[in-house]
């Protein structure tokens, strides 16, 4: 399984709009998801260590950072017949299980993937008021270590959290590392 790393921000890009399948039977689209002071749209998937070694972690973060004015959304964008753990089914699954406060989509067609140039799981995309882009970076120093490094950091917490009070993200932020986005083969 390969690790990849997302580009650099690119401050002030604009999110493109989506409307996709939730777990939950809604359709979403992103001025449905936007918060008022911000936006994080996240890349994740059922099946990936590195998502998986932060769900409990991120789930806290959310409803933290949800407190500031910042809402969430996670998609799914993986092949799911190549990667049945990724299924629309077993997306609704862990949603119950972890208790998902933010609405969880599949991107079936990998479009909005495509859109976002998202290239691995997690890939974190934070915009501001704005829908302007200001943090694409990781979620925190532990990467895929179940067990607390000796000094964690809340890198995506605290990036959104000046995102919500300023409007702008932090100039120096560390690349997201995750596994590749598992892209349907094209005949």
């Amino acid at each position: 399984m390969a690790s990849l790393n997302p580009p650099v921000c690119d401050f002030g890009w604009k999110a493109p709009d989506f409307k996709l399948s939730g777990v939950d039977g809604r359709d979403w689209s992103l001025s449905q998801v936007k918060g008022v002071n911000g936006t994080l749209v996240m890349f994740i998937c059922n099946h990936c260590p590195y998502v998986q070694a932060i769900r409990e972690r991120l789930v806290a973060d959310v409803r933290a950072l949800r407190e500031l004015g910042i809402n969430t959304v996670a998609i799914s964008s993986n092949d799911a017949e190549a990667y049945p753990d990724d299924s629309f089914e077993k997306m609704a699954e862990v949603a119950r299980e972890f208790h998902f406060p933010f609405p969880y989509l599949f991107d079936d067609s990998q479009q909005v993937a495509k859109a976002y140039g998202a290239v691995c799981t997690p890939d974190f995309f934070g915009f501001n008021a704005h829908l302007e882009l200001q943090y694409r970076g990781r979620f925190d120093n532990q990467g895929r270590v179940m067990t607390p490094v000796d000094n964690p950091t809340r890198d995506l917490y605290s990036a959104m959290k000046l995102v919500a009070e300023t409007g702008r993200g932090p100039a120096e932020q560390t690349p997201s590392i995750g596994c590749s986005i598992k892209w349907r083969e094209v005949a």
